[in-house]
């Protein structure tokens, strides 16, 4: 599950990313803040994680603000992800970035628990990073073609 912190980097992105689209000018963070619907004082300290990973610029001055300086084709939700909270993978002997050895565990090549959380995490990872900030632009795809409920629907 991502962090609220996350889904206010993706959405703040997303923000960026078609005020990008639009070739405007840079925006303040209380634009951000608004259109994304991240609180500010969040905001503030997400985004220069965001400044600092070289994914977004800011600009000083009376047209200054933030703006995305990476194309949303080449952010991958992984790199998001990873910066704000850290490693994804389920154990600490499955992370490619943050490898540890279990404390527990004798042998890593006859774990079953890592056996099982391998595969369903070498799927997971082949598709979150190859997802982008670009698809979060697109329109939002149908709850039920991946099987969700509809929220509107109730119970």
């Amino acid at each position: 599950m991502i962090t609220q912190k996350t889904k206010y980097a993706l959405k703040a992105l997303t923000v960026l990313a078609d005020e990008k689209a639009g070739d405007a000018a840079a925006l303040r963070i209380e634009e951000i803040a608004e259109r994304s619907g991240a609180p500010k004082r969040f905001l503030e300290h997400i985004l220069l994680d965001l400044k600092r990973a070289g994914l977004i610029g800011s600009r000083r001055g009376r047209k200054g603000g933030y703006e995305m300086i990476k194309e949303p084709r080449k952010v991958s939700l992984a790199e998001v992800l990873r910066l704000i909270d850290g490693p994804m993978a389920p154990l600490p002997c499955l992370s490619r970035k943050a490898y540890q050895r279990c404390e527990d565990c004798k042998d890593e090549q006859t774990c079953r628990v890592r056996a099982v959380f391998g595969s369903f995490y070498a799927t997971y990872i082949l598709m979150i990073e190859s997802l982008t900030v670009a698809d979060l632009q697109r329109d939002a795809r149908s709850l039920e073609s991946f099987g969700l409920p509809d929220p509107a629907a109730g119970e």
